[in-house]
This record gives structure tokens, C-alpha cells and sequence, in this order.
């Protein structure tokens, strides 16, 4: 039984991946938090390789606090930049694959059509600075065995992200801001994850790197609408642009993802985001928990 090793478990990306292992019986699944393998630390990295010896390994751990890394670089340069780097040659030693998940903040965010792959790259804050760089060293340690793929805007029910934030504020506020200037694409970290586990499945391992996000052009404040109106909420969903709403970490204005070689490379099927927004949102209000927080 082929071992699948997956970093950052206790993640959004990495809850949905455990959440979606019961459907894999053909893999024995190793979900390994910080607390089990810190990716930051290249020794324990080639200790657990050694010992645990994965065919794969998807890493979903990150720093990903865009604003927070403008005056820790260190540290998001270590995790984003030094480890994927680390585990690739991990990976190449054991003959086993890397799956690395990256992002859309290492363009610049000026185009005005969706950003293909080999699109110039140019990032406009050190998160993004730190993730491009990631790319560079795991391709570059083992490019005939790393897969790297770039989303955007990533919520699920688990976490810190952009609905969970919004359904509070619109519990707890008469009116909220959302910047209307900023254009992407959500991406449902259930999908994600799903996309993940079929190119695993498929019967021919292609590496490189694929953009993926759910299908749909919208912004912030469109995002932030479609979940007043599921919620049922009177609160108000004010547009403002980019500059009323400061930030330590500059934001691109366009992060819209093409996905045509992922799609047609593996044959996936990419949902719009509207049907997963739902589903998410389905999930999340179930959930007594939440409900009452």
C-alpha cells in the first residue's frame, strides 16, 4: 500500500484531504501537523522521509500570514521559500512525488486576462515573494517529480478565511466595507483537495505547474454579497476600493486563474464557484458550533 504523506494536516487544505482519505483505500494516509514534522526544519524532514518512506507527498503547510510576513521575512522565507525546497529533495531520495500547493500572489496582480502558467511572475509583497520562491527551489532540486499547484483565495469550513470572517461580521454588524477593486476567483478548499487526490489517481504522473480555482470572475465585495444573500442577512455590504483599506501587505488587483492545462493535462472537472460556495456554506451553518459563536 503506497503511503501518502500529507504536511499542514490540521489546515484547510489538509482537514479536507482527511475528510477525503476514507474514499483512497488503496493509500495509507500520513497526516503530519507541525507538531509531527515541522517543515522548517530540514533535518526532521529527511528523519521522517527515512523512516515513513511516502510515494507522495502533498504539502499544504505554509506561512500564510500575508500581512505578518512583511516583518517576519525569516520566518516566511524559511517555510514558503527553504521548505519546499527541502522536501523535494526529500522526495527525490525516496522516489516518491511532491505536490506542492502555491499561490496566485506571485504575480503582480496587473493583468487583464486570466494568468496562464508561464505568465511573467512579479510579486508585490513578501507572502507572495516567499511562495515564488518555494517553486523555484523544488523545481529546481526535483523537476521530473514536482507538481505545483497555484490557487487563490481559499475558504472552507475550517480555519481563518474570508466566508467564516464574513457570516461573523454580518452576525455582529449593521454595515461592513468589502474592496470592489480586487478580481479573482474563490476556490472551495473540498474542491481542491479533490483535484489533488484525482491527480494522484491518474494513470500518468505530469510535473510542473497548473493553476487551479473554481470556475468564475468575481470580486471581494461580489464574494461578500453572494454570502449575505445565502445567509439570509440585513446587514449592509458597502463596496470601497483597495485604497480605504489599508494593509501592511499590498494585494494584487487581479489574481484571476486560468485553469486550461490542468483541466485538459488531468481531465478535471472544475465546479463554478456559486454551486461550491453552497455546499461550503451548507456544511458550515450545520455546524451547532459555529452557529453559536
Amino acid at each position: 500500500m503506497k503511503k501518502i504523506l500529507v504536511t499542514g494536516a490540521n489546515g484547510q487544505l489538509g482537514r479536507e484531504l482527511q475528510i477525503l482519505a476514507a474514499q483512497h483505500p488503496a493509500f495509507e494516509f500520513i497526516f503530519a501537523d507541525r507538531s509531527v514534522l515541522p517543515i522548517d526544519d530540514q533535518q526532521a524532514i529527511s528523519d521522517f522521509f527515512a523512516l515513513h518512506q511516502p510515494a507522495w507527498c502533498i504539502n499544504c503547510a505554509a506561512y500564510t500570514a500575508v500581512d505578518k510576513a512583511e516583518s517576519d521575512k525569516e520566518n516566511a522565507f524559511r517555510i514558503n521559500g527553504d521548505a519546499p525546497g527541502w522536501l523535494a529533495t526529500a522526495c527525490r531520495t525516496a522516489d516518491a512525488r511532491l505536490i506542492h500547493i502555491s499561490t496566485d500572489y506571485v504575480f503582480p496582480g496587473n493583468s487583464a486576462t486570466p494568468l496562464k502558467e508561464n505568465d511573467t511572475t512579479g510579486p508585490i509583497n513578501v507572502y507572495g515573494a516567499s511562495k515564488l520562491e518555494g517553486e523555484r527551489r523544488a523545481l529546481e532540486q526535483y523537476p521530473d517529480g514536482t507538481l505545483i499547484i497555484r490557487t487563490s483565495w481559499v475558504y472552507s469550513e475550517y480555519g481563518n478565511n474570508f466566508v467564516k470572517t464574513m457570516i461573523k461580521l454580518m452576525k455582529a454588524r449593521p454595515a461592513i466595507n468589502v474592496v470592489a477593486d480586487q478580481f479573482g476567483s474563490p476556490t472551495y478548499a473540498a474542491d481542491l483537495a479533490a483535484a489533488i487526490l484525482h491527480i494522484v489517481d491518474a494513470p500518468r504522473f505530469i510535473p510542473g505547474i497548473f493553476h487551479y480555482s473554481d470556475e468564475g470572475r468575481i470580486s471581494w465585495y461580489d464574494f461578500a454579497v453572494a454570502i449575505k444573500g445565502r445567509i439570509e442577512s440585513a446587514c449592509a455590504v458597502n463596496p470601497i476600493p483597495t485604497s480605504e483599506f489599508p494593509t501592511p501587505a499590498t494585494r494584487p488587483s487581479f489574481s484571476l486563474l486560468d485553469k486550461t492545462l490542468i483541466r485538459h493535462t488531468y481531465g478535471l472537472s472544475i465546479p463554478d464557484w456559486q454551486a461550491s460556495l453552497d455546499i461550503c456554506l451548507f456544511r458550515l451553518l450545520s455546524n451547532d458550533a459555529f452557529t453559536r459563536s
